[in-house]
């Protein structure tokens, strides 16, 4: 799988569900090589992108709002 992925969601539901199934392939990904941590970055109400990041690190997830 390729990162970042962008997510654009149209409830709540599928946003929770979007962002569960994105993180859950971020970490598989992260375990490969375990330098990386998780970065989802909400870009507006309903956009999002879950990415590998070497600014954080290896076993945490963190959020960031940019809108």
């Amino acid at each position: 799988m390729n990162f970042p992925l962008t997510l654009t969601v149209s409830d709540r539901k599928s946003m929770d569900s979007e962002l569960d199934a994105a993180v859950t392939a971020a970490k598989a990904c992260a375990l490969q090589g375990k330098r990386h941590g998780i970065l989802v970055t909400r870009l507006g109400a309903d956009k999002f992108t879950v990415d590998l990041s070497e600014a954080v690190p290896f076993g945490l997830t963190r959020e960031h709002q940019a809108w």
